[in-house]
């Protein structure tokens, strides 16, 4: 049995469903309250009300792609007393086609959901952390931050890139407080993401070896942070593909993507 974590609370984007939603699972299993949060405030409470047996759970409807919502959600978790121990950084989806076929809105709330929320939750919650000498930050990122770039989903590996050198660099500098930061990776996962992004017929036909359950995931990641390792990529066929990236000839492995990147991604 994996023994509890200490006390505090953790707070989890991106609550509602997939790996949010298993994370939070993973997380009420080792005994740690919970602080959850999306915008679909129906499924938190569902979530709430099948976790709270197990442990505390606060339920806080909120839309991260308001610039407003990270310093409400830390004034809220302020006033209620809590100390957020964990902030997961999981809220995230996929804006598909090509870079011009959304207008400047749908990109710029892409970049605060997946950007710059995350960095200001941190920025916000990290303080109290390294007071307490103690702290764990789990973002979850993607193989897509690991390979080379492909068309469609313009700005999705970027970011995904960007979360994963920010874990990174923040793990260095926190780590000697006592705070752990890790970048999770994922690469394909059983979940809604790809229902929302309008993508499940091309990803249904990718080989079911590549694929994890969310639960799977999230284990790996609350694994992964709290033995101090500042990145994880799931399972061993993504750990190929992202080796396979970071060695292959940079023509052959941009050459690769691209030829089966219609397979994963909408570019039209």
């Amino acid at each position: 049995m994996t023994p509890p974590l200490p006390r505090g609370y953790a707070l989890i984007t991106g609550a509602s469903s997939g790996i949010g939603a298993a994370l939070a699972r993973e997380y009420a299993g080792r005994g740690v309250p919970l602080v959850l949060v999306a915008r679909r405030a129906d499924r938190l409470e569902a979530l709430a009300a099948e976790l709270s047996p197990l442990v505390d759970c606060v339920v806080i409807a909120a839309d991260l792609a308001d610039p407003a919502t990270p310093a409400r959600l830390f004034e809220q978790t302020q006033a209620r007393g809590l100390f957020i121990a964990t902030l997961v950084n999981n809220a995230g989806y996929g804006v598909p086609g090509r870079y011009l076929s959304a207008d400047w809105k749908t990109h710029a709330d892409f970049l605060q959901v997946l950007m710059t929320s995350v960095a200001e939750l941190t920025h916000r919650y990290l303080p109290a952390m390294e007071a307490a000498g103690y702290g764990r930050i789990l973002n979850v990122a993607s193989l897509a931050g690991l390979v080379p770039a492909s068309a469609g989903h313009t700005l999705y590996g970027a970011t995904k890139l960007w979360l994963i050198r920010f874990s990174e660099s923040l793990d260095q500098e926190s780590r000697s407080r006592g705070v752990h930061v890790t970048a999770l990776c994922p690469g394909m996962t059983y979940s809604e993401f790809h229902d929302v992004n309008g993508m499940r017929d091309k990803v249904a036909k990718l080989p079911k070896g590549i694929w994890l359950s969310s639960e799977a995931v999230a284990r790996l990641g609350v694994d992964a942070v709290e033995a101090g390792k500042p990145r994880v990529v799931t399972g061993r066929a993504n750990r190929i593909i992202a080796t396979l990236g970071k060695y292959l000839p940079e023509g052959v492995a941009r050459a690769l993507i691209g030829s089966r990147s219609k397979d994963f991604r909408d570019a039209d």
